[in-house]
Order: structure tokens, then C-alpha cells, then sequence
């Protein structure tokens, strides 16, 4: 059976991409599934912390494969790997566009991470235009939330505007995710914390969406 394919998307830099992508492969493989990480985006942060993970442990990466591909390359990557792995995530370049199509297009689910601002909300609307012209199921994530603060109840209550399923599960504006992603590592391996239990959380709702299709 083939694996599902998670497209990671948002036209806007510095949205927590790479961090939603890094932190859901650790959550999918906590969970016992095996999962392959693809990145078209050319900045290589999603293969710079595969590669730190491997050469610190390379136990680290069982159950775990790399690849970097064009846009153009990425529907016959894609179907390589969901052939050998449970989940195969898709790490993308902050562009909305005609590039972006093809990463969309092979997606079973395409998540887009908001970090908890109007301007990331207002970038938004382009990869939900794209993902819907491509059929595409959409669920919104939040990110650097910081719940009970106005900016956050404001940018939830405008994001509910928009045709697109917005996650039960945020993550939290902690410090842990980033130190997490520059050693290679997810929050969730950290040991018991609040990231921890929110990767989890979200890993399990995202595997509620693929199951349901």
C-alpha cells in the first residue's frame, strides 16, 4: 500500500515550514511509521537538520529517508518514496505560484502553518487559492501561538474566514522548537513537555485527516 504524501506550504518566509515539517516526521516516527522528508526549497533547512540528526546518531534516521528534488521532479519522487514509506512529507519554498502546483498537486493533505500574525494570514490566501484549484484538501496550522493574547484570538477569528479547516492543535511560541531544529532533533524528543504533547497531538489529528481522505 502507498504511503500519503503531506505538502508543507506558505507563500510567506519565516511561518514555521521547516519546524511543522521536521517536528511531524519526528512525531509520525514516534508513532512507528516510517517516513521520507523531500525539500524543494532551496535555502535546505529541512536537509540541514536531516544531515545534523545523521551525523550526530545515525540511529537518529532508521525508519527515515532524505531527498532534495525540483519542482518539476517532485511528483516522480514522491511516488518513489510513498512506495517504500509510510508518510512522505514535502518541504516548499515561501512562493505561491506555478512552481508550487506540482508539490500540491501530488499531496494527499496540504498543510499550511500561520504563525500568529495578520501578514502570514494575508500570504495565506495564496496557497489556499493554488491548493484549491489542484482539489486539494487544506488544514491551517497555528504557530508561535500564544494563546489569551488579543493578536491571537484576532488572527484565529479572521483565519475562520477563510475556506480552509484550521487545526484544533497549535503549537506555542517556545523556545524548544527552535533549539530542537538546530540540533537536529524534534521538540518532542526532549523529553515530557507542552511540545511535546502538542506534537503528538498534531501528528494524531493529521493522521485523522489521511485516514478520513
Amino acid at each position: 500500500m502507498a504511503g500519503t504524501v503531506i505538502t508543507v506550504a506558505q507563500q510567506k518566509g519565516g511561518s514555521g515550514k521547516t519546524t511543522v515539517a521536521a517536528n511531524l516526521a519526528i512525531g509520525f516516527r514516534m508513532a512507528g511509521r516510517t517516513v521520507a522528508l523531500v525539500d524543494i526549497d532551496p535555502q535546505g533547512s529541512l536537509g540541514r537538520w536531516f544531515m545534523a540528526r545523521a551525523e550526530d546518531d545515525p540511529a537518529l534516521v532508521e525508519g527515515m529517508e532524505f531527498s532534495t528534488s525540483s519542482a518539476w521532479g517532485i511528483p516522480y519522487e514522491c511516488r518513489k518514496l510513498s512506495g517504500a514509506y509510510d508518510v512522505v512529507i514535502v518541504d516548499t519554498p515561501p512562493k505561491a505560484d506555478s512552481d508550487l502546483r506540482p508539490a500540491l498537486r501530488v499531496a494527499d493533505l496540504v498543510i499550511v502553518p500561520v504563525s500568529v500574525s495578520h501578514v502570514d494570514l494575508w500570504a495565506t490566501e495564496g496557497v489556499l487559492d493554488l491548493a484549491r484549484r489542484e482539489d486539494k484538501k487544506t488544514l491551517i496550522v497555528m504557530n508561535r501561538a500564544r494563546p489569551g493574547t488579543r493578536l491571537s484570538v484576532e488572527v484565529a477569528d479572521a483565519a475562520s474566514q477563510l475556506e480552509a479547516e484550521i487545526a484544533e492543535t497549535q503549537l506555542g511560541n517556545r523556545v524548544i522548537y527552535a533549539e530542537a531544529l538546530g540540533r537536529g532533533r524534534g521538540a518532542a524528543e526532549a523529553g515530557k513537555s507542552r511540545a511535546r504533547d502538542e506534537i503528538e497531538a498534531l501528528t494524531e489529528e493529521v493522521a485523522r485527516h489521511l485516514a478520513n481522505g
